[in-house]
């Protein structure tokens, strides 16, 4: 798994609505400048969160881009689908058509591995909530049962 530009900038953007949950709508731009990330991309990317109902938008002087849903109930695995449309990307399924190397066939005995493989991503990436990534990161750590290794 390659975790690309649309995926983290899709989550800095939905981790930024979700710091701000409780405030006026963000235009883009504003969250653009704040985060540090190229405004067009910003745009780019709030409209497939927002088409996959990860945000909504508002018009007008006021308006711009919140959160669709409340944080808890917002996953991981959501911002990365909606910001890329996969969290991983298996060849012989993305790419079966006139592939004699890798075609879809019940004689692939790597398939399976790569299947296992992108269940349990998902799973990983369905268990973290926006929510969760608000908190400090030791804590996220450990809700993960992550073992951070002490350098000597």
């Amino acid at each position: 798994m390659r975790i690309t530009t649309w995926a983290e900038y899709g989550l800095i953007c939905a981790l930024h609505l979700a710091r701000r949950a409780a405030e006026a709508p963000v235009t883009g731009r504003d969250m653009a400048v704040q985060e540090k990330l190229p405004p067009d991309y910003v745009e780019q990317i709030l409209l497939r969160l927002r088409r996959a109902d990860v945000v909504r938008s508002t018009r007008g002087a006021h308006g711009g881009y919140m959160l669709a849903r409340p944080a808890e109930s917002v996953s991981v695995r959501d911002v990365i689908v909606a910001s890329e449309h996969a969290t991983f990307d298996l060849h012989c399924v993305s790419h079966p058509v006139g592939e004699e190397r890798c075609a879809e066939s019940e004689s692939c005995s790597i398939r399976p591995v790569w299947l296992l493989l992108q269940q349990k991503i998902d799973a990983v990436l369905e268990s973290v909530c926006l929510a969760d990534l608000l908190e400090q990161e030791d804590l996220v750590r450990n809700r993960l049962g992550l073992v951070v290794l002490q350098h000597a």
